[in-house]
């Protein structure tokens, strides 16, 4: 069983490394941020509550994230293992995850502030079906339309310029430190999330001591 976690700020990669890596090797992404979209597009309990944060222009509580990666966790679906993406987030959400899990190794994906600033600004989502765009690497065939479902693209409330700059102090402030904690058991990658997704992946994969990345395109 593999069990990874992987960091970075906004704008890394981190959504995109995880799925890659969980293609071919049968394990579970588990995202914080996915979680919390699909309770806010589904107007749960806890949706209503994250919409209302993210309104207010602040980020959602380490207890909320905490709560609901426990409740993902325990749900046991990752029989072959799982990557953790958005978690955790401070030094006491680190001490639980090494208490509770033999983590396999953390990836951390870095990346210059400029060029976060550049990616992350540039997402557009599908607010019906859920589809993810980059004006920059992925933009749809109909500006400002998406190609799935027609519907008008939108910018996430977490991609704006002021939410960018919170999530940015707040990794520094937060998220730099856990990376030491975990540096304390030497199992800290860190990663170029520079080069293209498939370099990135391949870089990954290396570094852990994983199957060679195969792209898509290779195998049709």
């Amino acid at each position: 069983m593999r069990k990874f976690v992987i960091m970075g700020v906004q704008g890394s990669g981190k959504g995109t490394q995880s799925e890659l890596l969980c293609g071919d090797l049968d394990l579970v992404h588990i995202s914080v941020g996915d979680i919390f979209r699909w309770n806010v597009k589904n107007h749960t309990k806890l949706g209503a509550q994250v919409r209302r944060t993210m309104a207010a222009g602040e980020l959602v509580s380490d207890d909320l994230v905490e709560s609901v990666v426990r409740d993902r966790l325990h749900r046991h679906d990752w029989n072959y293992g799982f990557v953790v993406d958005g978690f955790p987030r401070n030094g006491r959400q680190a001490e639980f995850f090494m208490e509770s899990f033999d983590i396999d190794g953390v990836i951390h994906l870095e990346l210059a502030e400029d060029e976060v600033r550049r990616r992350v600004l540039s997402r557009r989502l599908c607010p019906n079906c859920g589809m993810d765009y980059n004006l920059i690497a992925d933009r749809p065939r109909l500006e400002g339309r998406c190609d799935i479902c027609g519907h008008e693209l939108v910018t996430r409330p977490d991609d704006t310029p002021e939410a960018l700059e919170a999530r940015l102090r707040d990794y520094h402030e937060k998220t730099r430190p856990v990376l030491e904690l975990f540096g304390r058991k030497e199992v800290v990658h860190d990663i170029d999330a520079s080069p293209t997704a498939d370099e990135v992946q391949q870089t990954i994969r290396d570094a852990l001591r994983l199957p060679p990345y195969k792209p898509v395109a290779q195998n049709s």
